[in-house]
């Protein structure tokens, strides 16, 4: 929804959006598959992993690079996590000396682009104790890190689907980014939290008085789970509850008013195609779109 509503518009400038079909919110969908123009969204059968193997299929094709200036706007694209560095600073700004001189940061994980970002700021010079990677069921980082074994499973579906992801493709800037800095692997922290347990710490969140989502959910019950004394923990969060509307409704009782973007696109038409995961036909439609 960001690359969508920052290009929106833009001259000379066409977006393809792959999603993996009824495996994101309907309200997800609606906040990026409802703006046409130049923003055209294609509703993938299969999962993240496939859309995105398909992206790096795009950009291994030389001919289709040069004949339609192909660039990317995700986490793929070094510039998104310059960006996301700033988030880091933000937060440690605004502890004290002791608390960032004993920080711990858990990060919803899925594509790990975040973490990267938060690993390049430690690199520049922000004094982060340690990291943790939380996870869902799609656990292949924390069974690395415990095995030394890279054996991702077929995606599983969960409430937190922005994290549905086997293979994450930054996790190799994450390997070389530790070499270079001489950080191990072995001091990552990891967990993978199931849907049954998401749920669970909804609710602890929400009876404590804090209203989450479920990725940031995931993060909190690592960094509870893991912080040990004397430190400060931080835990990210993916989006406004309200985006994963259905399920935070479902599990809190409760009806989250819309803020006015996602109710804007709520009752707007959805203007995606569909397609199979095959990258003959990505390929077809985005000389089609460029054309």
């Amino acid at each position: 929804a960001a690359v969508a509503h920052a290009f929106f518009g833009m001259e000379n400038i066409k977006v393809v959006i792959l999603y993996p079909k009824g495996k994101i919110s309907p309200l997800q969908e609606k906040l990026f598959c409802t703006l046409g123009g130049n923003i055209h969204t294609v509703a993938i059968n299969g999962t993240f992993d496939d859309c995105q193997s398909m992206v790096k299929d795009a950009f291994d094709d030389a001919e289709l690079r040069a004949a339609i200036g192909l660039n990317s706007a995700n986490s793929i694209n070094i510039s998104r996590l310059m960006a996301q560095i700033c988030y880091y600073f933000e937060a440690a700004s605004q502890l004290t000396k002791a608390q960032r001189e004993n920080l711990v940061v858990a990060v919803p994980s899925g594509n790990f682009g975040n973490l990267t970002a938060g690993l390049l700021a430690k690199a520049i010079g922000l004094p982060i104790k340690r990291f943790i990677a939380a996870t869902n069921v799609n656990d292949t980082v924390p069974r690395y890190l415990k095995t030394g074994e890279w054996t991702p499973t077929p995606t599983i579906a969960t409430l937190s689907n922005a994290m549905d992801v086997s293979q994450p493709n930054n996790w190799p800037r994450i390997e070389e980014l530790c070499q270079l800095q001489g950080w191990g692997l072995n001091e990552l922290g990891s967990a993978a939290v199931t849907d049954e347990e998401t749920a669970e710490t909804l609710k602890a969140m929400f009876d404590a008085g804090y209203l989450c989502e479920p990725h940031g959910a995931i993060a909190y019950r690592a960094l509870n789970e893991q912080l040990q004394d004397g430190e400060h923990g931080l835990f990210l969060c993916t989006a406004h509850p309200a985006k994963f509307k259905e399920s935070v409704d479902e599990i809190l009782g409760l009806d989250i008013p819309l803020p006015g973007p996602l109710a804007k696109h709520a009752v707007m038409d959805l203007l995606s195609v569909e397609q199979d995961a095959e990258f003959a036909q990505l390929r077809a439609y985005l000389m089609k779109v460029a054309g």
